[in-house]
């Protein structure tokens, strides 16, 4: 969870707003209203006047910040939303951006608006820096869903333009040296090419911002120009540009970015974008941009979570006390969202936001009405069983994740390219490690065996849990089963070693099996058998293949034997 830092007197000024006068907030009051925000007080630094928040809200990035956590608290001291004229009917545009013919194909999405009217302070330009790292780190995927960068206004000349071009063919001083690079040499040598770049490496052409007149504001999303985008104390006329490769993410940063300068007293006017694409938002739309859409809830529906009856009237009072907008109609109430949120997935999240407005001492805890014991599930008593035979059969347990890598689960096993590489894969994954589910548990054993080469020999291991299975005629195309994985690890480990394992354990659970040969790569041809129990295949077992020992640097014979538990149940 996002933990930020602040200033005192900052926090102060902005709940008061920019017409009022601030006052001093004891800490004990601070730390109720925070509640407001899912935040903790952490810390509070009496000489400097900092003050660290954790947040404990990883869908609100409106409130990563010293401005989105001041106007939550505003918005319900005033019982009513703020407003902010530039997302509804904006009375002109500051210019327009042009994006190149090409851009779907790297990062192809842009948002900007110009802040005029707000003189950077020195908190001021710390807040800035802090969301803009934590909207870029966090919210962003380090910077490969979005990046945000921010500009002195002044020396740009509009129209902008969101070009690609060759790495050797432009230049310019980017952040942090002193010297013009080409867009190649930031990739090399500059730190924060280094660091993210990955995220454009492979294209031919690269991305860059610039003005009429040519020159360079930024290299997205690695570095802004040393000329125009080092933003200091005392600035007064900004411009503000988000890129990456989602819209509405894009789109909501930016809203977030123009509603908190607008707080610190910065007139928002917005940009015109033109896209060669046809997006969500057309070719041609402006930002920011209200891209929200109401909601219709049935007021049943938040009474029968909260368990009590509210009515309309107390609904509404509370949702518009947080920042929504309300329009109640019977036994139903439209919602929409300020256009810096966009977390609004689930009737429980309006749910949420009503309990929260209101206060959850406000609502009477109710004991439960009925007294049950809970036990252990058929299938995990036949799981602890198998669990103590192994351990009998001098196994030791492991425990390991059930997400992990494409490349332990199927390409170190030799499996890409055969119908045993089906796996169930994560949809934007944060980290390639755990971009997918495992389907068997053996790749998990050879993890820990790739480490335990100092441990004496003979190692065995075994392990009990949940794989998953991809099957397209289940309605989740997968099905979640409990298996058993063991292996077996010394310089004399053969088949016969870990058949005899599996011809006890079976013995003991009463289970009559026959072995049938099998073809499998990760195992040598005529060293891997499949499990048959009532003429139903319940497992496989086998001598891993040598390649397969070679890719987890594994130097001794290893057997392997994999058994479906549940199909263990089913037999019963």
């Amino acid at each position: 969870m996002p933990t930020i830092s602040l200033q005192r007197d900052d926090l102060e000024a902005l709940i008061a707003g920019p017409d009022e006068k601030p006052a001093r907030i004891p800490l004990d009051q601070l730390e109720q209203w925070l509640m407001l925000v899912k935040g903790e007080l952490k810390g509070h630094n009496a000489e400097t006047g900092e003050l660290r928040i954790e947040l404990q809200d990883s869908n609100r990035p409106d409130l990563w910040c010293c401005e989105g956590i001041a106007r939550q608290i505003r918005i319900k001291q005033r019982g009513s939303a703020i407003s902010y004229p530039f997302f509804k009917k904006p009375k002109g545009v500051a210019g327009k951006l042009v994006v190149a013919q090409g851009m779907d194909q790297v990062r192809p999405y842009v948002a900007a608006c110009t802040a005029v009217g707000y003189r950077v302070t020195a908190s001021g330009l710390t807040q800035l820096i802090q969301t803009q790292e934590k909207l870029a780190d966090i919210f962003g995927r380090k910077r490969r869903s979005v990046s945000i960068g921010l500009y002195r206004l002044a020396p740009i000349v509009f129209p902008v333009s969101y070009d690609l071009v060759k790495p050797d063919d432009v230049r310019f001083t980017p952040l942090g040296m002193e010297t013009m690079m080409t867009l190649r040499e930031i990739l090399m040598v500059h730190p924060k090419g280094v660091e993210y770049g990955g995220i454009v490496g492979g294209h031919d052409r690269l991305p860059v911002l610039r003005d009429a007149k040519g020159q360079v504001l930024s290299f997205p999303p690695i570095i802004n120009s040393l000329e125009i985008g080092e933003v200091q104390v005392g600035d007064h006329e900004l411009f503000v540009e988000v890129t990456g490769t989602d819209l509405s993410m894009v789109a909501l940063t930016l809203n977030i970015f123009a509603a908190n300068l607008a707080d610190r007293g910065a007139v928002i006017t917005p940009i015109d974008i033109h896209s060669p694409v046809k997006t969500s938002f057309g070719r041609r739309w402006s930002t920011p941009i209200d891209f929200g859409a109401p909601r219709t809830i049935p007021l049943k529906a938040i009474e029968s979570a909260l368990g009590e009856a509210l009515g309309g009237k107390e609904v509404t009072s509370a949702l518009k006390s947080y920042g929504y907008t309300v329009k109640s109609a019977g036994q139903k109430v439209a919602v929409q969202l300020p256009p810096y949120r966009n977390d609004l997935l689930h009737t429980v999240d309006v749910v949420e936001d009503v309990a929260i407005s209101q206060g959850y001492a406000r609502f009477a805890p109710v004991m439960p009405s009925q007294f049950t014991v809970g036990g252990l599930s058929r299938l995990e008593q036949m799981a602890d069983r198998v669990r103590h035979l192994m351990v009998g059969l001098e196994f030791q347990e492991i425990i390991s994740n059930i997400m992990g890598s494409h490349q332990d689960f199927c390409t170190r096993m030799r499996l890409d390219g055969t119908e045993w590489a089906k796996v169930v894969e994560v949809d934007n994954v944060m980290s390639l490690s755990y971009s997918c589910l495992r389907q068997w548990i053996t790749p998990s054993l050879l993890q820990v065996e790739a480490n335990s080469s100092r441990a004496f020999y003979p190692h065995r291991m075994f392990e009990v849990g949940e794989v998953a299975i991809p099957e397209a005629s289940v309605d989740v195309g997968s099905r979640t089963v409990t298996m058993l994985g063991a292996v077996i690890a010394h310089a004399g480990a053969h088949f016969s070693e870990i058949h005899s394992c599996l011809d006890l354990l079976l013995y003991y659970l009463d289970r009559p099996f026959t072995l049938e040969p099998v073809e499998h790569p990760s195992f040598l041809d005529g060293r891997a058998g499949k499990i048959v129990s009532n003429g139903r295949v319940i497992g496989l077992l086998g001598e891993l293949h040598p390649e397969v020992l070679e890719h987890w640097q594994i130097g001794v014979p290893a057997v392997a034997l994999e058994l479906e538990i549940d199909r263990l149940l089913e037999e019963v």
